[in-house]
């Protein structure tokens, strides 16, 4: 993981947007030299130890039975003018492809009521993806559905996905696969969007053609993780250019990181608006995207392709995102979902 060159994304909240949050920039460095600054200094002072994995039992080797979906090359499906998925392998070729999605929409006498769309990027080897893609949005719906059986009216959407993404995280540890993964979600419902992540995959939405992201990327510079961080003990350090945890992890939430987990949180930031006409579409992807495309470059290049067109295609306009941040040097992989939001209009 890589922190992300657009820093426009306004942290989450229900409804309106908080206010912007304050990163730390990672201090240049120099051949076999510590760049010294006041803020690095106090990083380092009373920094515990570095972990000693030799102290926690290992994982056992990951092999292609404990890894449903084998390595592929690049994945592509559009569904009915409702969304397009692609997802295409980085170019560090030694390397499987990692990414993983989900995509569910359901029919409700004819009409598309409800629907739930995952990107998830996995670190450490696809297993943590894997998992999140094939258990968190049943994870999410069975919350909700508990809710209703108990007739809470004080019960949230976003309480419900905060549980669903902490379950799938217990659920995923018990397992003892080892690795990460960041997750963008959203659901959909009775008109309504739900968008969550925990990392750095991000959700952008195209209101009236303006980009606005609707996700906060956790990444360890920003001054409220690395305060919760150092709280529970932790430290953030800035090793070969960007900051990591315990000098290990850019990202600061994700599902999985066993060995991380006390600072390494799956608990994901949730915002939640009413389907307009003026929200013309979503776009959930991995930070193999963000990395090197902007948020209003990326609603730019969609847009010709579903607005003011007779037969909306989104597809060819995934594929455009990402061969957009391959030729701006990106090695990652790289998934992308769109999401055409007039189909859900209540």
């Amino acid at each position: 993981m890589q922190l992300s060159k657009d820093q426009e994304t306004p942290p989450s909240s229900p409804r309106s947007p908080p206010p912007k949050l304050s990163t730390v920039a990672c201090p240049s460095r120099k051949p076999r030299e510590r760049t010294s600054s006041p803020f690095s200094e106090v990083l380092r002072r009373k920094r515990p130890p570095m972990l000693n994995r030799e102290l926690f039992p290992q994982a056992p080797p990951w092999s292609r039975e404990a890894v449903k979906t084998p390595p592929y090359e690049d994945v592509e499906a559009e569904k009915d003018g409702v969304y397009s998925v692609y997802c295409k392998r980085g170019r560090r070729r030694s390397m499987a492809m990692e990414d993983r999605h989900s995509a569910v929409v359901d029919h409700d006498g004819g009409g598309r009521r409800k629907a739930f769309f995952g990107v998830y990027d996995g670190h450490g080897g696809s297993n943590a993806a894997e998992f999140a893609a094939e258990n968190l949005g049943n994870n999410i719906e069975a919350a909700v559905a508990a809710a209703a059986r108990s007739g809470d009216e004080g019960y949230s959407i976003e309480r419900a996905i905060r549980e669903g993404y902490l379950k799938t995280d217990e659920e995923f540890l018990k397992e003892g696969s080892g690795g990460g993964a960041c997750c963008v979600t959203a659901l959909i419902s009775n008109g309504e969007l739900a968008v969550s992540n925990a990392g750095d995959c991000r959700a952008v939405i195209s209101r009236a053609g303006v980009a606005e992201a609707l996700t906060t990327d956790h990444s360890p510079n920003q001054e409220n993780e690395l305060k919760r961080i150092r709280a529970s003990g932790g430290y953030v350090d800035c090793h070969h250019g960007v900051w990591r945890v315990q000098c290990t992890l850019a990202v600061s939430r994700a599902i999985g990181d066993e060995y991380l987990k006390k600072w390494v949180i799956a608990e994901p930031e949730t915002r939640t608006l009413k389907i307009k006409p003026e929200l013309e579409f979503l776009i959930l992807a991995s930070d193999g995207l963000w990395d090197n495309v902007t948020n209003q470059e990326a609603v730019d290049v969609v847009r010709p392709y579903c607005i003011g067109v007779e037969n909306p295609k989104t597809l060819p306009a995934c594929k455009k995102l990402a061969e957009l941040s391959s030729r701006k040097g990106s090695l990652d992989d790289i998934s992308v979902i769109i999401i055409q939001l007039k189909q859900f209009v209540a």
